[in-house]
């Protein structure tokens, strides 16, 4: 079997934020270091993690405890880890049992195939974001050198994504965090779109002339702020990323009359939503923009993800 078939099969399903936290532990990071000392191969290690995580991330943590990539430690499962190493997952799994999400430890996380670092000062990249970056991609198919903003933009995943897959793309992205910013100009700089990706601290589309972008799209906090202490990353990703508010559609509500002046003529906007959103989504964006077509998109769940309007 090769290590394409092998990364195919093991490829990372669509996550809750639990799927990052420590639930039914059966091992801890003592146990990992204890147990490694007498037998540190790879395939020790794997076996290990998958009392906690799935194969696909056992493999991605212990690739970057290894230094390696994860075709390598699929191909040699016989390898041994040193001390130092074995000592090092079993730090990576007691972060873990504290509470720290995966991606956190590891400092970065994939977004529609591209790598992405990431710090506590950003939200996590999210497969349901993905549903975004395909349909923002679709609705500029057509367009000539277009013009995109990204609000909120955390760690850039998806103006830089938009700007990889666009060449001809020019991208504003905005946020109100300075260090968010800083670790989103790191990740233009990763993917090679510093040129094409300008980065600014404002308050939303307040930085914008009228009828500038042709592409205006958003994954903005809009969980309820009575319901954050749910969350299982509360308190560990950043509230300012997550709190949307009473009814969690505040700067949903603010960027609607935004958005209708910046767009230029013909242009797209997409906003993320809570799959609860959906009718009040809808009926915020009729009464801004009665002539559009405005539509709900579903995401790999069949849950309203995505309020989608052309005008």
């Amino acid at each position: 079997m090769g290590i394409l078939t092998l990364l195919l099969m093991n490829l990372r399903p669509a996550m809750k934020p639990s799927d990052w936290l420590p639930q039914g532990w059966t091992i801890d990071g003592a146990t990992v270091v204890r147990r490694l000392t007498a037998d540190r191969s790879v395939q020790s290690a794997i076996s290990l993690l998958r009392q906690r995580l799935s194969s696909l991330d056992a493999q991605t943590l212990l690739a970057h405890i290894s230094g390696k990539n994860r075709a390598w430690i699929l191909a040699h499962p016989e390898a041994e880890l040193t001390p130092v190493q074995a000592k090092a997952l079993g730090d990576a799994l007691t972060r873990l049992e504290n509470g720290e999400p995966l991606p956190y430890i590891l400092g970065h996380w994939e977004f529609y195939g591209l790598d992405f670092q990431i710090t506590p000062a950003t939200l996590i990249p999210r497969p349901e974001t993905e549903l975004l970056v395909e349909e923002a991609l679709r609705g500029i198919a057509n367009r000539k050198s277009p013009t995109a903003a990204d609000i909120g933009t955390g760690s850039g995943c998806i103006a830089v994504t938009l700007a990889v897959h666009r060449p001809e793309l020019r991208v504003t992205a905005a946020d109100c965090s300075i260090e968010a910013l800083k670790i989103a100009r790191n990740n233009a700089r990763r993917h090679a779109v510093s040129d094409r990706v300008h980065f600014v601290q404002a308050d939303l589309l307040t930085f914008s002339q009228p009828a500038a972008f042709d592409l205006i799209c958003a994954n903005l906090p809009y969980i309820p702020t009575a319901t954050l202490h749910q969350l299982d990353v509360y308190g560990r990703e950043p509230t300012l990323a997550l709190d949307g508010g009473p009814d969690g559609l505040d700067l949903i509500r603010r960027l609607l009359p935004q958005a209708a002046r910046s767009l230029a003529p013909e242009g797209l906007l997409l906003l993320e939503i809570e799959h609860t959103q959906g009718e009040a989504a809808l009926t915020l964006a009729r009464r801004h923009y009665p002539h559009a077509e405005i539509t709900l998109l579903s995401d790999l769940a069949g849950h309203d993800r995505l309020l989608k309007v052309r005008i």
